[in-house]
């Protein structure tokens, strides 16, 4: 593995005790609360691997939850996370999954508020509190977390992809990682991109205004 800085190897400051068990699903957590776009009511986490095992004992539990109310890694409010999202009237059940995924580490948040379209991620944790984004409503893709990205749901056809890259590079923005995912052919898909700057809203809305789009969200730190 390749590190681009002291602060890859030591982690990012947190509340403990572990990275991968409390900072990474802290910032799965929080992921989830800004592509939802608000606090969430009904919850539902499924935990898988060594998630399911050590949940309590490790703190996931109350870092996911810490996330999902949009807080930081260093919160000091995280160990109290769970009181604070029953004052708020959240209600949260967590399921110990027996299924094997590719990665211990792997958590599902599901948010079934009435008001909103069914929601579900899928997260992992991969050490030293960074995480991947590695499914959005059923859509594949592998988001970091790491930098400003926006999630662009389209209409399969031709010519979507490039008339969001050339807005992108019409105001000079660069694509450090992108991905498109569809379900099938000529229905709905995902572009997921990771660019190196903050994207103004009126970069946003012209995306939006481009045929065939439907929906952009933009994911913030």
């Amino acid at each position: 593995m390749k590190y681009k800085s002291v602060f890859d190897i030591i982690g990012p400051i947190m509340i403990g005790p572990s990275s991968s068990h409390t900072a990474g699903a802290a910032k799965i957590g929080r992921v989830a609360r800004n592509l939802y776009g608000k606090e969430p009511k009904n919850i539902v986490i499924s935990l898988y691997g060594s998630f399911a095992k050590t949940y309590r004992g490790h703190g996931t539990d109350v870092a996911l939850v810490g996330g999902l109310l949009d807080f930081d890694t260093f919160d000091e409010r995280i160990p109290e996370s769970l009181n604070i999202s029953k004052g708020k009237g959240m209600t949260v059940e967590f399921i110990e999954e027996d299924a094997i995924t590719e990665h211990p580490n792997t958590v599902k948040i599901s948010i079934q508020d009435d008001e909103n379209q069914p929601f579900e991620l899928v997260g992992i944790s991969i050490g030293g509190g960074k995480i991947e984004i590695v499914e959005l409503n059923g859509f594949e893709l592998k988001l970091s977390g790491n930098y400003p990205a926006i999630l662009v749901v389209h209409n399969d056809r031709y010519g979507s992809i490039a008339g969001v890259t050339n807005v992108l590079m019409k105001y000079a923005v660069n694509i450090g990682h992108m991905e498109v995912s569809r379900k099938e052919v000529g229905q709905i898909a995902l572009m997921a991109i990771e660019v190196d700057q903050d994207l103004d809203e009126k970069i946003l809305k012209e995306i939006e205004s481009l045929p065939h789009i439907i929906r952009v969200t933009k994911m913030v730190d």
